[in-house]
């Protein structure tokens, strides 16, 4: 199998070094927004995917983990990864479309509805490159009537 090093490669391995991360997210109706923060790793594996650990403390003072998977199928011509929480036992597995060439790509992928009825509903994670040292990462879960709705959003910056 031979691996050819894109321009999709290069933009995703640009990611990698230290950030840190402020963000805030939905908990509940009536309820404010609630704040979290923490670090990320980027690392490349390869030169074709990055693989992102983030360490950080959650809305209710708990330490949260995550692992973040990122990479390109070029036989696909589309952005695949997984993302995993030490918060919730769900492997969400993305399948990515590039909304603005290389500066901002939404992964798409299904989970539990905040309704916690049992239902999967679509969600879309959006990774927004906001310079080289800034970006955003939010999470948008799909309303009954078609439209997206954010829950939470963080804005991460490269301190090294």
């Amino acid at each position: 199998m031979h691996k050819e090093v894109l321009k999709e490669h290069e933009w995703l391995t640009g990611l990698a070094g230290e950030w840190s991360y402020e963000g805030d997210c939905f908990v509940g109706p009536d309820k404010p927004r609630q704040q979290f923060s923490g670090v990320e790793t980027v690392r490349t594996l390869g030169d074709i995917w990055i693989i992102a650990e983030g360490k950080g403390q959650m809305p209710d003072g708990t330490a949260g983990l995550t692992l973040l998977t990122l990479g390109y199928e070029p036989e696909n011509k589309r952005y695949v990864g997984s993302w995993i929480g030490s918060m919730m036992n769900r492997l969400w597995v993305y399948e990515a479309k590039i909304e603005v060439p290389f500066q901002r790509l939404a992964l798409h992928s299904e989970g539990p509805s905040f309704a916690g009825d049992g239902t999967i509903v679509p969600y879309k994670d959006v990774v927004e490159i906001l310079s080289d040292d800034h970006r955003t990462f939010s999470g948008h879960v799909q309303e009954p009537n078609g439209d997206w709705r954010e829950f939470m959003t963080a804005h991460y910056r490269r301190w090294k």
